[in-house]
């Protein structure tokens, strides 16, 4: 498990569909250790819409999905 994130959000973003880009971005964000409040502070958003899409409860608009893809993207 990754340092920062509790059993439950990993667990979360296991089972959700990883096609969706805030599920792909929990992922992402899990392996690398990214916080949760960086991730917040990247997007301009709560760090509650950053879980929630990390579990796949909400799917980013379709601006902040293509900021996703090139924040992934860049990371890399």
């Amino acid at each position: 498990m990754a340092i920062g994130y509790s059993r439950n959000l990993v667990e979360a973003n296991k089972q959700a569909n990883a096609k969706h880009p805030g599920v792909a971005l929990g992922r992402y964000c899990i392996a690398q250790d990214i916080s949760v409040y960086a991730v917040s502070s990247y997007f301009g958003v709560s760090r509650m819409t950053v879980y929630n899409w990390f579990k796949g409860a909400n799917i980013p608009s379709p601006r902040v999905t293509e900021r996703i893809k090139r924040y992934i993207g860049k990371l890399k």
